[in-house]
């Protein structure tokens, strides 16, 4: 239900957001002062979207975070052992077939 009505919300603060921009095409001249406060209403309002997006964010537990990290890095670990062997390996080729 508060989804549907969020979705309902942004669709209306989208066509607003449209219609204004129609709005100041048609106007050839702006202050600076409408301008300028034009401008930080907008950082601002980023800023508060930002916010409310990271509320709505799941984020892992310490332990979720520990676990996969160390999964990581075993499989960088494996991975450059493997990496490591089989430059050796086709050295070893190459230095026996150029002989040098």
């Amino acid at each position: 239900m508060a989804d549907k009505k969020a979705v309902k919300e942004t669709a209306a603060k989208a066509s607003e957001q449209k219609k204004t921009a129609k709005e100041a095409a048609g106007k050839k001249k702006v202050p600076l002062g409408e301008r300028v406060k034009g401008f930080f209403g907008r950082i601002g309002k980023y800023f508060k979207d930002t916010r409310s997006e990271l509320k709505k964010v799941v984020w892992p537990s310490r332990q979720d975070v520990r676990v996969k990290t160390i999964t990581v890095l075993v499989v960088v670990v494996i991975a450059a052992v493997v990496l490591i062997l089989l430059d050796m390996a086709f050295g070893g080729i190459i230095h026996l077939l150029i002989g040098a």
